[in-house]
């Protein structure tokens, strides 16, 4: 976040690129960073496990933010200052390839971490205990409060420090505070509970989706007991009817034992193959999967929302009027308040909302669907009011909603993937932003001399106009959320400190 939240303005300021290209820049940086946590999944999934992928990856993102100090400290690696308002020399290829070098092995750094340190959390938490399962309960809020906790002093000294020392000395403080942060980690090497992978759960739907398709004409067995099923009574889906307008004829004859399916079934360690057979619990962990996909296409437009924090939100701080007395406040940190409602939202909700709920209803707090419920409306109101203090209550909401609902509502072997999916959210609302500016500039840019919605200078555009349109967005967004959010089912068996309400 300390990259992130002023990039917008190093991209203008001083390698000279246009407003909406440098907005893109960094929607498409965080983007991908959020996308590439698929990869780490699979890969702390299938190959590495959570901890090891954690301690690789975070490596990787202090190599990324030394090499970004380099890149702002070189003076070869951008244009020579700005003379005049017609002798601005944009960086040139070698530049913004190096500092794309720099940002896009953050983000590599970014996808493996973020997809394993959540659930490797949660995995020091015995959910057979009933203290630590009523510890859990409370993990994702205090987890996001310690996130947010970083992102405020991200937005306050490190920015500052960006502006008025230098972004090469602020950079380097993210890669020092990172090499500490894995040496603590590493510290906790022998104490920590380490789960078993199962797999990837990616290879494992590709599995389903391949035999349902090879036996999509054969008919379910009038007695659903001959579906075919190797799972562990403990830990065995029944076969259930969800989807049936869709799956039934499909998706559920994976499990349909055909003529020569068992052939390799000899001996107590041999199975069926996979790609042709596949048991009724997989098949169901598939179609649970599929069952979070409208929560989770519906909750993508409010990191669409959020881009706006670290892009035209700042640009429109630049141009205020900062100063308080002798002290220039610098642009990046008016986010400031934007943090300070997530963390005052997390603050209030954990130590005064869960309590007098839990005495109340019997559950700690609001359901995931919810809380994610709050987080879009609040942040669609944020947008018509362009008051961020509630996009930023609104986040407080429905990142820890989101989080809570896709690890909570997944099957247990794929709690990684759908912490995946999760952050795929964030990753395509970044990229809806992109793609959005895009498009904004190029149908309203402007005719007659005029400078369209997103002006190079932010004074001669109607960023007013742009914020309305995602107001709008936002609200059609949440009705769709709704419809979806009440055709879900949650799950029956879980967790007694997580239940959700019907």
């Amino acid at each position: 976040m300390g990259i992130a939240v002023n990039l917008v303005t190093y991209l203008g300021g001083t390698l000279h690129l246009p407003s909406s290209t440098s907005a893109n820049v960094v929607t498409d940086f965080m983007g991908t960073s959020f996308l590439l946590c698929l990869l780490g999944g699979f890969l702390a999934d299938t190959f590495l496990g959570r901890y090891k992928t954690i301690a690789i990856f975070s490596i990787i993102q202090t190599l990324g933010t030394g090499t970004l100090a380099l890149a702002t400290k070189l003076p070869q690696l951008r244009p020579p200052p700005c003379h005049g308002s017609h002798t601005c020399k944009q960086a040139n290829g070698f530049q913004m390839g190096i500092l794309y070098i720099a940002l896009y092995l953050i983000a590599l750094g970014t996808g493996g971490l973020k997809s394993s340190v959540s659930g490797f959390g949660t995995d020091q938490f015995d959910e057979k205990d009933e203290k630590e399962k009523s510890q859990m309960a409370y993990f994702f809020n205090r987890f996001f409060f310690f996130i947010s906790t970083g992102t405020l002093m991200a937005v306050t000294v490190l920015v500052y420090i960006q502006d008025e020392v230098g972004r090469s000395w602020a950079y380097g403080i993210c890669s020092v505070s990172m090499f500490v942060a894995v040496l603590i980690l590493l510290s906790g090497t022998k104490r920590y509970r380490y789960k078993k992978s199962l797999g990837s759960p990616i290879v494992q739907i590709f599995q389903v989706i391949v035999a349902a398709i090879n036996k999509r004409k054969m008919k379910l067995p009038y007695n659903v007991e001959l579906l075919y099923e190797d799972t562990p009574e403990t830990s065995r889906i029944h076969h259930t009817d969800r989807f049936r307008w869709v799956f039934q004829s499909t998706q559920s004859s994976a499990a349909i034992v055909g003529e020569g399916d068992l052939e390799r079934n000899v001996g107590p360690a041999a199975a069926p193959n996979p790609w042709k057979l596949c048991p009724v619990t997989r098949v169901e962990e598939v179609k649970m999967m599929a069952a979070l996909l409208p929560i989770w296409a519906t909750t993508i437009l409010f990191w669409t929302t959020y881009a706006q924090m670290m892009t035209f939100s700042v640009e429109q701080a630049s141009t205020m009027e900062r100063s308080v007395g002798g002290f220039q406040i610098p642009a990046g940190s008016l986010t400031v308040f934007f943090v300070a409602a997530i963390l005052i939202t997390l603050a209030v909700y954990d130590r005064l909302v869960m309590p007098l709920w839990k005495k109340w209803k019997g559950k700690p707090g609001f359901s995931s669907l919810q809380r994610i419920a709050l987080g879009l409306a609040l942040s669609t109101m944020g947008m018509a009011s362009a008051a961020f203090f509630l996009v930023g209550a609104g986040e407080a909401f429905i990142y820890t909603g989101q989080l809570d609902f896709f690890i909570t509502q997944s099957p247990k072997g794929m709690k990684t993937m759908s912490t995946g999916l999760f952050l795929t959210t964030l990753s395509l609302g970044f990229f809806v932003s992109s793609l959005l500016v895009s498009v904004v500039k190029s149908v309203m840019g402007g005719s007659n001399g005029g400078q369209g919605w997103l002006a190079d200078n932010i004074n001669h555009g109607r960023l007013d106009c742009f914020y309305g349109l995602l107001a709008v967005l936002g609200v059609i967004n949440f009705a769709l959320y709704i419809v979806s959010a009440v055709w879900f089912k949650p799950r029956k068996s879980k967790p007694a400190a997580l239940q959700m309400d019907t």
